[in-house]
Parts: C-alpha cells; sequence; structure tokens
C-alpha cells in the first residue's frame, strides 16, 4: 500500500559555515553586553529561524567548528583558519550554542568539513522512503556532486536558485558523478587547490561529459574526439601531472560515510530548549554600531513568529 502524500517529509541540510561567512559580511557589527561580535550568528539565527516558519520541519546545520580537516594533511595549501578574521571565527561556536538551544541539529565538525556533514547526510537521507525532497542550502560547487534527479537538489539561499541534476549538467557541462574528475582538473581557488595547468571549465567539461572519469580518458588526444582546444597540450598536462589530478579529485570528493543519525525523524524540529529564550534575548539586546553595511534581520520577530 503506498504511503499517503502527508506521511513524506523534506530534509533541508543547511551550510552553517557559508552562512555564517555570507551575514558576518552582510550585516552591520553588533556587540553583545560582553563586547563580543554577534551580528552575523544573530543574523544566521533569525534566518534559521524564518525557514522553520515558512515550514521547514525537518533540518539539520553543519559548521566547520574547527576549518583545517583531514584534507590538510593531503594538500598543505588547502584553505586554513589564516586569514580570516578573529571575531568571525569566534562566533563558531555561539552559532552552535544557539541554534542547538533553538532545537535545530548542529553538527560541529573537526576531522571532516562541514560540506562533507551535508554529502553524508543527504545520503542517509534520501535512502528514507519518507523523503520526498533533499534540500542541500549551499552554493559551493563541490556540493554539486551530491545532487541526484530532482530528489536530492542544490538551494542557494541567497539568489533563491534550485539546482536539480538536469540544472547542474547545463551550469557545469557535466553529471554531478563527474563533478570531482571536474574539480581536479579545473581546480576550486576557494578550497585551495589549482587544477592543471591549461584546464578550464569549457575543456573539462568537454572531456568528461563524454568520459565521465579520469580513469576513463584516452593518454592519446585523437581518440576524445571533442572540442577542446590544445588537445594535445591538456593531454601532455594530464599524463605528466596525474598523480596531482588523481589528488585534487580526492580533496573534491566528499565523504559520505559519516554516522551522523539512523532515522530523519531525528532532524525534526520539536521547538526551542528552555535555553533558548535567555540566550536570543542576549543577541537581541545586543547594540548595532553605525555602518554603511545594509542592515540585516533581528531575531526578535523571527523568535516570536517560531514561538507562536
Amino acid at each position: 500500500m503506498a504511503q499517503p502524500r502527508s506521511s513524506f517529509v523534506n530534509i533541508y541540510l543547511i551550510d552553517g559555515t557559508y552562512e555564517l561567512f555570507r551575514h558576518y559580511y552582510a550585516l552591520p557589527s553588533a556587540r553583545d553586553k560582553e563586547g563580543r561580535e554577534v551580528a552575523a550568528v544573530r543574523g544566521v539565527l533569525g534566518s534559521v529561524l524564518g525557514m522553520i516558519k515558512a515550514g521547514a520541519s525537518h533540518l539539520a546545520v553543519a559548521t566547520d567548528h574547527v576549518i583545517e580537516s583531514f584534507r590538510n594533511d593531503l594538500w598543505p595549501e588547502y584553505k586554513t583558519s589564516e586569514g580570516v578574521e578573529p571575531e568571525l571565527l569566534a562566533q563558531f561556536p555561539l552559532l552552535e550554542e544557539v541554534l542547538t538551544a533553538a532545537g535545530v541539529v548542529v553538527w560541529p565538525m573537526v576531522e571532516f568539513e562541514a560540506d562533507d556533514a551535508l554529502a553524508a547526510a543527504a545520503k542517509l537521507a534520501s535512502a528514507s522512503k519518507r523523503v520526498e525532497q533533499v534540500v542541500i542550502c549551499t552554493p559551493d560547487k563541490d556540493l554539486a556532486q551530491c545532487v541526484s534527479g530532482s530528489r536530492v537538489v542544490q538551494l542557494n539561499r541567497r539568489t533563491r536558485v534550485t539546482f536539480d541534476e538536469a540544472a547542474i549538467v547545463k551550469k557545469f557541462g557535466v553529471s554531478p558523478a563527474s563533478i570531482p574528475d571536474y574539480l581536479g582538473l579545473v581546480g576550486d581557488s576557494a578550497d585551495g587547490y589549482p587544477g592543471l595547468t591549461g584546464w578550464g571549465a569549457k575543456s573539462a567539461a568537454a572531456v568528461l561529459a563524454k568520459f565521465g572519469h579520469l580513469e576513463k580518458i584516452p593518454k592519446d588526444c585523437r581518440e576524445w574526439r571533442v572540442n577542446a582546444m590544445n588537445a594535445s597540450a591538456l593531454a601532455a598536462t594530464l599524463s605528466r601531472d596525474w598523480d596531482q589530478a588523481i589528488l585534487f579529485r580526492r580533496l573534491a570528493t566528499l565523504r559520505t560515510d559519516i554516522p551522523l543519525f539512523d532515522d530523519v525523524e531525528q532532524l525534526k524540529w520539536n521547538g526551542p530548549t528552555a535555553q533558548f529564550d535567555e540566550l536570543a534575548g542576549r543577541l537581541d539586546a545586543a547594540k548595532t554600531v553605525a555602518s554603511t553595511k545594509p542592515k540585516g534581520t533581528r531575531v526578535k520577530a523571527a523568535r516570536s513568529a517560531v514561538n507562536d
């Protein structure tokens, strides 16, 4: 017997690191009575509570509790916390504390990255027959590898654009399964690895759209028969820098074997905890510092709406 449609749920997986960075640079400064910068936390909390108010019943937030991960051991130039504003880094523990108090599931990652948690959660959630759709809320291109049909999609909450599998193929020129190979060739400046010399988005897409994975690319470019400029030079580079291409693909491949939850009902929002009002009150009482940046949404309105 088929399940009634009302029993299906959508799962929202939120990139807390991206959201904290986004709000930090978009909102005017605000400090609590101890002088701590809290504007970004206030913004992310209001945004997540807004999602709940709009109907997101099952959700979780992944954060980079520590920016460095196992990938730094593989590639020393991989992204680190160096150069990140101290007042931004200091808000990660507070964000995790406040969201947990709000009753939201939070995954603070240390050995792995927030992106790994999102990928692992998407795989776990999509395996449940109760899940109608998994929405990965981040613009990070490495998460495109997790998109599957229209059941697992990627949402850029800033632009409000949703990417299903067809949209990923249109954007990158390759299927989600080839995204790690694609990034292995073109690199990812946001994560700190360069890709291979000469391999750009168009050439990588043209070759991988036909062959799918690095191992399937013929060493002889005359066998490619694709529209790629300087194919002989690209083939020579791939042959010479093969080990780097494999390493960069490994950096781009998200881990999906992290045991985050056993049942999607563990992601259901059941209301804030007893500690939430006190923490949210401290954020609401924070004084906004004059700034030329656009003003953000305050927590108070979102909190009141959710508690109604």
